[in-house]
């Protein structure tokens, strides 16, 4: 589809420049070359040309994961590719290929129907038509454009195969220009929390710019040099990288949980990993394994399994397969499909001929299926399968025989087998009734399919206990088979709250029971919307699993909306934050992990820029102050902008989370990124480094040694700051050494060639004196990198001090 134009390296290389730090690092250059120090100014220059090329490279990266996860979260189609179904990408469809269509699927490109079955189409979104249209096959001579579907409507109802005449910018939505699926990109709360404490520090910056540049005119007489002071300041102060960390953590957070198995459609979805509190998700193909089959039969009286059938199961299994779709997308219908060729010969489904005249779908109140079949020698007979109570109440059956069947249906579902009732009806009226409830249906007898727990299920359950998250499952399945399947899943099993119950509550009813109630069984797709409500009436963060149509308004209602992405359909994939590729529970977990790692980087990371920055602005500041030469000049601003960029880009992005990430409660939602403890801690840390530095710089003034001398020994200690800071702000639990343990590859890089960078600036001559250094004795080298990396070693203590206490 023609969508949003993507942005070149030329258009990104001028947004770049366009960057407050690349215009003070340009304001700079033209200052030296004014003053007629042509070598400085050609520093700046050399030096802006790195920050950019490095920015550039940056910028692209994260438009590439953006890019990826687009790509991702198109629309997917069901085709047939060498004889057998595909499930592929939409971009990938091309003319010719043979269309599958099933309800909640939306239509990747303009097709012909080859065959159609009760299909209703949206399409709305094409020609502005709130009612669904009808679609039926036509001969190919006849131009009807009720024989066409288009790209992006959606199947509403039935199923369909098509074959595919026009694709991308040449079909209908591409000729109206229309763009679908794309990741959103919105302001997330944290962008805008972080964009208010840019602007407070960018004021207090420019205040403080303002008055380093008067006062230096008014002390020492001297203007360009006195505007160099303020932009060296400006320089130091800039907060350009907090949205940059959020930038970038976010979208390649996204990314990073998108190679575990998990699409991130909406960006704020990452954030909100780490405060959920309730995990609501289904059973079927997310706690299950998703294999289903028919494991038991029961007819005249006693179950067999399947291994054990006869001529006694035929009836059974052929009535259940009528009942089912002839292209089955439901894992219970081709179980059931699979189970004829149990048979020698096997069962023949469709039977030869024959044709569904008549559907009566799932509705509320009857939890059941129904299809009518007419036979090339004009019969007509009905098939039915559903809720044993559904089905058992539309057959002719004395009260005591009912009670009898439901008893051993409710005794099969609690072995954690889901148990379908099967019916049938012969019929000779001329025309087939309105409701299913009308005809003469005789009970033949039940089907009980199995799907094994997944094994990682248990732990993954005992894991979000661990981190106080409640797993609230909701099923349609029999209560008795629900409570099975939560007591092998170590979900809380008693009270199990059916859906009849669930319709008979009163809101204040609801909330009473949402708030000690972890298993909902018979639930129907739309009260899942209310449940989610209930929940987040109570406060809770609600993330929420779904793969039908009808689950999109409980997909939207969550705070996370989880879409399956294997039996998902495109309406829940749309509506939903997430969509979980592989439908296994294990996998949501691990996102809940990857999501509380990412926000404690991004905390981590802005803890280390507020710290990073104070001893910059104030040794920007002190010297002037204080009567002694200037300590900071451009060249090194811009060399510690070299460490602090990809520290807080690179380094921490890819800090791996504490062990104990998950056995911590999910932090409150309204909890702002910069608490008053983390800015706290950050301001603490930043004024330590600049005593560290200051004591130095101080001690170099009063000492016999050079100013450049002491340049060099004060711009020591405030890099080795820097980089132990770095190593204090990995976690805010462990220590240094505790930390260690964690293999960071980039920042091993980072702090070699920080370090020889610096060794070299010192000790290379003619570096040194772009620099305005002087070597240093050895000794006092080592006292000045001891003094910085001292300077935060209180941090550590402070991290023992609060375990300890949180164990009493």
């Amino acid at each position: 589809m023609p969508g949003s134009k993507r942005q070149g390296v030329l258009e990104l290389a001028v947004a770049v420049l366009r960057e407050p730090m690349f215009l003070l690092l340009i304001g700079a250059a033209s200052i030296y070359l004014v003053l007629g120090d042509v070598r400085e100014a050609l520093v700046l220059a050399a030096s802006i040309m790195v920050i950019f090329v490095i920015t550039v490279v940056q910028e692209r990266r994260t438009e590439r994961a953006l890019e990826a996860l687009r790509d991702l979260s198109s629309p997917r189609a069901l085709v047939i590719r060498d004889g057998k179904e595909a499930r592929v990408p939409g971009v990938e469809v091309v003319r010719g290929d043979l269309m599958l269509l099933r309800e909640g699927d939306r239509v990747a490109a303009d097709a012909r129907l080859v065959d159609a079955h009760a299909l209703l189409v949206d399409e709305s979104l094409l020609t502005g038509e709130s009612l669904p249209v009808e679609k039926r096959r036509a001969p190919a001579s006849v131009a009807a454009e009720s024989a066409n579907v288009f790209s992006g409507t959606l199947v509403v109802r039935g199923s369909a195969r098509a074959l595919v005449t026009a694709t991308g910018p040449h079909s209908e939505m591409g000729r109206i220009g229309a763009t679908l699926a794309k990741v959103e990109t919105a302001k997330t709360s944290l962008e805008r929390e972080t964009l208010r404490m840019v602007r407070y520090i960018a004021a207090i910056g420019l205040g403080l710019c303002a008055l380093v540049t008067l006062a230096y005119i008014a002390t020492r007489g001297e203007i360009l040099p006195g505007i160099l002071a303020g932009l060296t300041l400006a320089m130091a102060i800039l907060p350009e990288e907090f949205p940059v960390v959020l930038t970038v953590f976010l979208a390649l957070g996204a990314w990073r949980i998108a190679k575990h198995g998990v699409l991130t459609r909406r960006l704020p979805a990452v954030e909100m990993l780490g405060a959920a509190t309730v995990l609501c998700c289904d059973k079927t193909g997310t706690l299950t394994e998703n294999r289903m089959r028919v494991a038991e039969a029961w007819v005249e009286g006693a179950w067999r399994e399947a291994k054990d059938w006869d001529a006694r199961e035929q009836p059974l299994i052929a009535a259940a397969a009528l009942a089912c779709e002839t292209a089955p997308f439901d894992p219970m219908e081709r179980a059931i499909l699979a189970a004829t060729e149990a048979f020698s010969p096997p069962l023949a489904h469709p039977p030869l001929d024959a044709t569904i005249e008549r559907r009566y779908p799932l509705a509320e109140g009857f939890l059941a299926v129904c299809h009518g079949w007419r036979f090339p020698s004009g019969q007509a007979r009905l098939a039915m399968k559903g809720a044993p109570e559904t089905v058992l109440a539309l057959c002719d059956l004395p009260p005591e025989e009912r009670a009898a069947a439901l008893t051993v249906a409710a005794l099969a579902a609690e072995r954690g087998l889901r148990v379908l009732a099967v019916a049938q009806s012969h019929w000779d009226g001329a025309a087939w009734l309105d409701r299913p409830e009308g005809y003469p249906w005789r009970l033949i007898g039940f089907v009980a399919l199995a799907d094994p727990i997944r094994a990682a299920v248990p732990a993954a359950i005992a894991l979000c206990r661990r981190a106080g998250i409640r797993v609230v499952m909701i099923t349609g399945d029999h209560p008795a088979t629900a409570r099975e399947i939560a007591r092998q899943a170590g979900i809380a099993s008693d009270p199990v709250i059916g859906g009849a119950e669930l319709a008979a509550m009163d809101d204040a009813a609801l909330a009473r029971a949402v708030a000690r109630t972890c298993v909902f069984a018979r639930v129907r797709p739309e009260q899942k919307l209310r449940l989610v409500n209930a929940l987040r009436a109570a406060g809770e963060i609600v993330a929420m699993t779904g793969d039908g149509v009808n689950d999109a308004p409980a997909l939207k209602a969550a705070h996370i909306g989880i879409a399956m992405g294997k039996r998902g359909t495109d309406v829940a994939r749309e509506a939903s934050a997430l969509v979980l590729l592989d439908d296994d529970f294990t996998s949501i977990v691990g996102t809940v992990r990857l999501g509380r790692r990412i926000y404690d980087n991004i905390r981590n990371a802005m803890r280390y820029l507020i710290a990073a920055h104070v001893p910059l602005a104030g040794m920007a500041l002190l010297p002037l102050a204080a009567g002694w030469p200037l300590f900071l000049f451009p060249v090194h601003v811009v060399f510690l902008e070299f460490v602090i960029d990809p520290a807080c880009s690179i380094v921490f992005e890819a800090e791996r989370s504490d062990a104990a990430v998950m056995e911590r409660r999910p932090r409150p939602v309204q909890e702002p990124l910069f608490t008053r403890a983390s800015i706290a801690i950050g301001l603490l840390l930043g004024l330590g480094l600049l005593a560290a530095v200051a004591l130095v710089y101080g001690w170099a003034q009063g000492s016999a040694r050079s100013e450049a001398e002491g340049r060099a020994l004060a711009f020591a200690t405030l890099v080795a700051g820097n980089i132990a800071l770095i190593f204090a702000n990995r976690s805010h639990t462990l220590t240094i050494i505790e930390t260690a343990k964690h293999r960071n590859v980039a920042l091993v890089w980072i702090v070699g060639a920080t370090a020889a960078a610096l060794v070299m600036s010192i000790y290379i001559a003619p570096m040194a004196a772009l620099f305005r250094f002087a070597p240093p004795a050895a000794t006092d080298l080592a006292i000045a990198v001891a003094a910085g990396v001292a300077s935060v070693a209180w941090y550590d203590v402070y991290k023992v001090a609060r375990r300890r206490q949180s164990r009493h």
